[in-house]
């Protein structure tokens, strides 16, 4: 073959190092696949002889193999067989598992049988326990508490089976109609023996109330099984504890009314009456006011609305050296009434188990008798009481204590508070209007000194004013309102129709006019608080007056300078050249005497008001008011003539002067 053709075979036949090493060594490729076919050959018949010897084996290996398929062929026939048993025993385990359910509730049902038997045959058994401590044991020992429990179960038992008409109550509702007899007649006389104790005098019942709630269970036990027993035992103690408090109560108020004010207040202890009490005369004894109630101021008689309003009661025997106005005694038999009454209702729903309108009527049945007796006598006093803060006192009282009841959960007093108010307000306002009215009818031309000091009238409607105003902080009333703005226009009124009556002078109408407002103020802004209707009003009147007032008192000392100034604010530069002579005047008379004017006004001032704090304010405002002149006046001067004015700051310094005077 040529190279060519070497190459040609080479590349169709791929890459091969053994045919490559023949194509390379030029030898005949026909001769080296004969050599190929040789050598296959004679390794096949090496095989061929290889595998005849190994013959005996592969029969060998053949049986194994045959053996080996028998024994798993067994092992699967075994398997199969395992598995049908398991088969078997899974549906056994379902059926054994069902008996099981069965079983186990049956032995539930067997239980709750047996349960429910068992407490069956121990709240019907009798024990000998029971029967001897019912019998024997007094009803204050512990074991009998106990037993007394457990009879009661019993016979509710044996009243539900004879419902049902059972068999086994027959057998023991004998025995246990002996044991509640025996029970119910023990129990009887101990309570009875108890409200007994409360009729034996100056016995503390509280202590005998207490000891007879730890037996509480004992009137339970009557009212389930002896109805009419128990009712026989409510009404011993309804009977006995209204006599104790009608008796307490009616001792008690008999004994506090001997500690009032000997001195009541009367129908001329009216605001626009004059105080003759101070007068005296050969024929007519003058009676003391030592002990006798403030009519119209209020002192220290507001403190029974707050610090004193749970203080302890007024023991008579203890204070009968001591008079006490009618509020405090008030205060005191209300307050003994309100603690008697809430621990009375708490009592009686705990003990005899009532509640609702039963309460209220068993109370009512109780204190009813006490709170007619209270009610009376608040009557019999408010018909012959002219002390207005008294009564009004007495309606905050109400008041305060009903919010206490609520606040111990005892609203049964409502109907009695609300009879004790509609009681007191009509006469509160009807002494109010006598108040008012007595005002409106004051002649003020029967007051024959002419002093322009605070009348008496505005004292008195001063202090009174406050006095209500300051009670009704925290219980704003509409009537109370009302009242003191009648009020309020009334004395404004006298006040205005005096000062046109006996002072003839505007000045000392407005002085008049002011120290009854200041004093009025005064008193307002002490006792109630800064920004109340009445101090406001006031506050207004004051301003007013004291601007037109200091208007008054500068009028005769620069009286010119303010109608100049008033006059010509409104003219032009050109018209005002033709006051230049007029003003020059002003200026002459001001420079010789001003320092004159602020020491009249300083001396007039100090006095015309007995208050230096308003003499003060009022001295000050007419020398601020002579400095606002001084400058709307300097500017409407001309150059020439503005040089001759007294400088301001000469002014100033003597101004500061008088500052320290009040």
């Amino acid at each position: 073959m040529t190279q060519i053709a070497k190459e040609g075979v080479s590349e169709h036949l791929g890459y091969d190092e053994s045919l490559n090493e023949v194509l390379q060594s030029g030898k005949d490729l026909r001769e080296h696949s004969k050599e190929i076919e040789k050598e296959l050959k004679i390794v096949s018949n090496k095989s061929i002889h290889g595998y005849i010897q190994q013959a005996e084996n592969i029969a060998k290996l053949h049986n194994q193999i045959g053996t080996c398929d028998n024994i798993l062929q067994n092992m699967e026939n075994m398997l199969t067989n395992f598995q049908q048993v398991l088969n078997n025993i899974s549906s056994e385990i379902t059926i054994l598992q069902k008996k099981s359910v069965n079983m186990s509730q049956q032995l539930t049902n067997r239980c709750v049988v047996k349960n429910q038997l068992y407490q069956f045959i121990e709240d019907m058994a009798i024990p000998e326990e029971m029967i001897k401590c019912i019998m024997e044991s007094s009803v204050t020992d512990k074991d009998f508490l106990k037993h007394l429990n457990e009879l009661n179960h019993k016979l509710s038992m044996v009243k539900e089976l004879n419902f049902k008409e059972s068999k086994s109550a027959e057998d023991v509702e004998l025995v246990l109609e002996k044991l509640k007899l025996k029970a119910m007649s023990k129990l009887r006389g101990y309570l009875l023996e108890q409200i007994y104790k409360l009729r034996i005098p100056m016995t503390n019942y509280q202590v005998h109330q207490n000891a007879m709630l730890k037996y509480k269970f004992f009137f339970e036990f009557i009212l389930l099984n002896e109805r009419h027993v128990a009712e026989e035992i409510c009404s011993e103690y309804v009977d006995t504890m209204s006599k104790i408090y009608y008796s307490y109560f009616k001792s008690y108020s008999t004994r506090l009314n001997a500690l009032k004010f000997e001195e009541a207040v009367t129908k001329d202890d009216l605001m626009g009456i004059e105080d003759t009490a101070s007068k005296g005369s050969l024929f007519v004894k003058t009676t003391s006011l030592k002990q006798k109630s403030t009519v119209f101021t209020i002192g220290n008689r507001g403190d029974i609305l707050t610090s004193e309003l749970e203080a302890p009661i007024i023991i008579p025997h203890a204070q009968q050296k001591t008079r006490y106005p009618f509020e405090a005694l008030f205060r005191s038999e209300q307050y003994a009434l309100v603690d008697n009454a809430c621990r009375e209702y708490l009592f009686i729903t705990e003990f005899y188990l009532v509640r609702g309108n039963q309460a209220q009527e068993l109370f009512n049945q109780i204190m009813g008798k006490t709170m007619s007796l209270m009610m009376k006598n608040l009557e019999t006093y408010i018909v012959d009481c002219f002390d207005t803060i008294s009564l009004f006192l007495c309606i905050q009282l109400i008041l305060r204590y009903q919010i206490m009841c609520h606040k111990r959960c005892t609203a049964v007093l409502d109907k009695y508070w609300e009879t004790l108010q509609t009681a007191l307000w009509p006469r509160f306002e009807y002494l109010f209007r006598l108040n008012i009215q007595s005002i409106r009818d004051c002649d003020p031309t029967k007051f024959r000194i002419k002093e322009t000091g605070p009348h008496y009238i505005t004292r008195r409607y001063g202090e009174f004013s406050a006095a209500i105003v300051g009670i009704t902080e925290n219980f704003p009333n509409e009537t109370v309102s009302r009242l003191l703005l009648e009020l309020q226009n009334e004395v404004e009124c006298f006040m205005l129709r005096m000062a046109g009556a006996i002072f003839p002078q505007r000045k000392e109408q407005l002085i008049y006019l002011i120290n009854n407002y200041d004093l009025i103020l005064g008193i307002l802004q002490e006792r109630t608080r800064d920004n109340t209707k009445e101090a406001e009003s006031f506050r207004e009147q004051l301003s007013s007056k004291s601007n037109e007032y200091v208007e008054e008192i500068l009028s005769p000392h620069i009286g010119g300078i303010i109608h100049f100034v008033k006059e010509c604010e409104k003219d032009n530069a050109d018209d005002l050249k033709r006051h230049d002579r007029r003003a020059l005047a002003l200026v002459q008379n001001f420079s010789l005497n001003w320092k004159k004017a602020i020491e009249d006004l300083n001396r007039e001032v100090l006095l015309s008001f007995p208050s230096l704090v308003t003499g003060q304010s009022l001295l000050q405002l007419a020398l601020a008011q002579i400095v606002h002149y001084y400058n709307r006046f300097h500017k409407l001067l001309s150059p020439s003539v503005r040089s001759e004015l007294v400088n301001i700051h000469l002014i100033m310094v003597e101004i500061k002067k008088y500052k320290s005077n009040y």
